[in-house]
């Protein structure tokens, strides 16, 4: 079972309110949702993920060895480029989902809270005789998101990723109290997830399940490189790609918003027509509330549901939009 993190010093801020499952250890706001969406849509403020597992592989041969472990073509990738990547089953299901950087020196990821123990000793199985060390952060690094636009500086210690969605530094969890002083308002993991989920961003552990294959989420191309070979769970990844169609795919659903409750993860999802009886198609993986959609989720469906059918999640009314074609 992955290791529980230890709570953020973060949480003594004013207003804030813990996160549950899967974020516990952060806050999931500082009492006003909305206000914290609003600023970080508007490149403002940051948000602590203190709780998410790092990891760092240093060694001259670090990145030619995860060449061959990982979905994505990192053997020459460049100083400062951010990149995400995936593990796969030897039948090409997702096992672990990383998103790294490699400063010239050494290659930093983070992932999911908890997860980095399952990660290392999968990497530790695979070293071989390769100049290449791997390292449990956690306790030590702490992981803070700035959005795409924030004009904060970036501390001298704090090591950069940059990407179209905002810049994730790896800090000295030393420093994380200070940061904050300097650089709020912190603004919560909830206000990250509606815009995680307005985007159509997967998740490992929430969009995946045991057997979640890359193209059923859109992570080919983004995570995983078709030009590549030579990682496990290669060939079901070139055979779908090429042969077949995955047999989900993920949906954008706008939720009903006169309903108190947003369905939680696992909700079923079943066709409007066929009622709250009818025969399960999927389920919702996140959902959320919008500063300016309202309640919104994502959902895995069977590839066959039409794209314009109407649902249902649980009770709720939800109408789709595509995010994998069918």
């Amino acid at each position: 079972m992955p290791r529980p993190s230890s709570a953020s010093p973060l949480l003594s801020l004013p207003g804030a309110v813990p996160a549950e499952a899967p974020d516990e250890g952060v806050a999931a706001h500082y009492g006003d949702l909305f206000r914290e969406q609003r600023a970080l849509a508007d490149g403002t403020g940051f948000v602590d993920l203190s709780h998410r597992g790092v990891v760092t592989v240093t060694g001259a041969e670090r990145l030619s060895w995860l060449h061959l472990l990982l979905t994505q073509h990192v053997s020459d990738l460049p100083p400062g480029q951010a990149t995400e990547a995936l593990i796969l089953s030897a039948h090409g299901h997702i096992e672990h989902a990383v998103s790294l950087v490699d400063d010239g020196e050494t290659t930093w990821m983070h992932t999911e809270p908890g997860n980095q123990e399952a990660l290392i000793a999968y990497l530790e199985s695979m070293k071989f005789f390769y100049r290449a060390e791997v390292a449990d952060r956690t306790d030590e690094i702490a992981v803070v998101h700035l959005p795409a636009g924030s004009i904060t500086e970036v501390p001298a210690k704090a090591v950069v990723r940059e990407t179209a969605h905002g810049r994730d530094l790896f800090l000295p969890r030393a420093d994380l109290e200070s940061f904050a002083a300097d650089h709020g308002p912190a603004i919560g993991v909830l206000a990250l997830e509606a815009l995680r989920v307005e985007a159509h961003r997967p998740r490992l552990g929430l969009e995946t399940d045991h057997r979640t294959i890359p193209h059923e989420l859109g992570w080919i191309g983004t995570a995983v490189h078709l030009q590549k070979g030579c990682y496990r769970g290669q060939e079901t990844v070139a055979r779908v790609h090429n042969l077949g169609k995955p047999p989900r795919r993920l949906v954008f659903l706008h939720l009903d918003g006169s309903e108190v409750h947003l369905p939680p993860h696992g909700t079923p999802v079943r066709l409007a027509s066929d009622g709250e009886e009818g025969r399960q198609l999927g389920f919702i993986t996140t959902s959320a509330r919008h500063h300016e959609l309202g309640p919104i989720a994502l959902a895995l469906v069977k590839r066959n549901v039409p794209v314009d059918a109407p649902l249902m999640a649980g009770s709720t009314a939800a109408a789709q939009e595509v995010v994998v074609e069918p």
